[in-house]
């Protein structure tokens, strides 16, 4: 499967922004999906994934109650809707997908796509 991120921006503290990450290729709908981030001299980091079936959702602590990942699987796209945007959300934004592990970890993930670039002024 190929993943293509976009939506990112400069903002401002307060703002929202909306990724959406595209995906083509095999049968997206099987997919577990993450969004990770990593900002300047950080390692990357979790954000949200979404469950094949779009039951199940995680999302780190500090984007919990600001963040929101949902799916469209009859649009192949998983979405990242980003509310109450914070300078630390700094980052480049990119999205993930796995058949079998849905988690924090990136290591498992199989496919990735290129990151979007999140810039949150104060």
């Amino acid at each position: 499967v190929q993943l293509q991120a976009s939506g990112g921006g400069l903002v401002q503290a307060g703002d929202s922004l909306r990724l959406s990450c595209a995906a083509s290729g095999r049968t997206f709908s099987k997919y577990n999906m993450g969004w990770f981030r990593q900002a300047p001299g950080k390692e990357r980091e979790f954000v949200a994934a979404i469950s094949w079936t779009g039951w199940n959702t995680y999302y780190a602590d500090s984007v919990k109650g600001r963040f929101t990942i949902s799916r469209d699987n009859a649009k192949n796209t998983v979405y990242l809707q980003m509310n109450s945007l914070k300078p630390e959300d700094t980052a480049v934004y990119c999205c993930a997908a796995d058949t079998d592990y849905i988690g924090g970890d990136y290591s498992p993930y199989d496919y990735w796509g290129q990151g979007t670039q999140v810039t949150v002024s104060s």
